[in-house]
C-alpha cells in the first residue's frame, strides 16, 4: 500500500475543516443517527431543529466537539491518552463511562465474536506496533479497524476510531477518511466479516479505494 496524497499540514487541516459537516454527518450515519444533512448543518450552526431525537442531537454535538479537539491538538503525539480524550468527547453522556478503557464485557450486534476486556499495557503495545507501519495511510486504516474490532471503549468505538485514524492522516498530510452514505452498506457488510475473521484484506483495500479523499490540483 502507498499513500495516495501528500499534502502540507495546513492543506490537510483546511481540507478537514472544509469537509467537517460532511464528516460529522457521515460519522453519525454509521451509528444510525436519523438526521438529514441540512439538519446536521443547522445543529452545527447552533440553531435548534424541531422534531429531532435529543440523543441524536447529542451525538452530532459530541462529534463536533471531538473533531474540534482533534484539529486543535493535531500536533500532539498519537498515544492512548489522546484516543481516550477523543472518546471522552464522542461518548459524552451516551454510555456507562467515557474517556476510559472498557472494564467489562460487551457484545457486538450480529456477530459471534466477542472482544476481550482491554488491558492498557497490551493496548499500548498494539498502538506502538501499528505506528511502526511505514505507510501512513495503511497505519491509519489498520489502527481504525483494529480499534473498532477491539471495542476499546464502552460506546462510540467506530466514531472514535474514525476520528483517531483521521488524526494520523491529517498530521502527516495524507488526506481524510470518510465513509459516505452510499458506501455505508458495503462498509458494514465488510466490517461484520472482519469482526468474525480478523482478516484485514477484505476491508482495508475497500477503504483505501473508496473512502480516502485529498486535494486534487490537476
Amino acid at each position: 500500500m502507498e499513500d495516495q496524497f501528500n499534502l502540507s499540514l495546513n492543506e490537510n487541516i483546511f481540507l478537514a475543516k472544509k469537509t467537517l459537516v460532511e464528516n460529522i454527518y457521515y460519522a453519525a450515519k454509521i451509528e444510525g443517527v436519523n438526521v438529514t444533512f441540512p439538519q446536521t448543518k443547522t445543529i452545527l450552526e447552533g440553531v435548534s431543529v424541531s422534531n429531532l431525537n435529543m440523543d441524536d442531537v447529542q451525538k452530532i454535538l459530541n462529534l463536533r466537539n471531538a473533531w474540534r479537539y482533534t484539529l486543535n491538538h493535531i500536533e500532539q503525539p498519537f498515544v492512548l491518552e489522546f484516543i481516550k480524550k477523543i472518546n471522552e468527547f464522542v461518548a459524552y453522556n451516551e454510555s456507562i463511562d467515557w474517556g476510559v478503557l472498557r472494564y467489562g464485557n460487551v457484545g457486538i450486534s450480529g456477530v459471534n465474536y466477542q472482544p476481550t476486556i482491554p488491558v492498557e499495557s497490551e493496548v499500548n503495545k498494539h498502538i506502538h506496533d501499528i505506528l511502526s507501519i511505514p505507510c501512513v495511510t495503511e497505519r491509519a486504516l489498520t489502527y481504525m479497524l483494529w480499534a473498532m474490532r477491539e471495542q476499546l471503549f464502552w460506546d462510540g468505538n467506530k466514531r472514535t476510531s474514525l476520528i483517531a485514524a483521521n488524526k494520523i492522516l491529517i498530521k502527516n498530510g495524507k488526506g481524510i477518511i470518510t465513509i459516505e452514505e452510499s458506501k455505508l452498506e458495503e462498509f458494514n457488510e465488510r466490517l461484520t466479516k472482519f469482526y468474525e475473521t480478523n482478516d484485514y484484506s477484505q476491508i482495508i483495500y475497500f477503504l483505501y479505494d473508496s473512502c480516502l479523499y485529498g486535494i486534487d490540483y490537476k
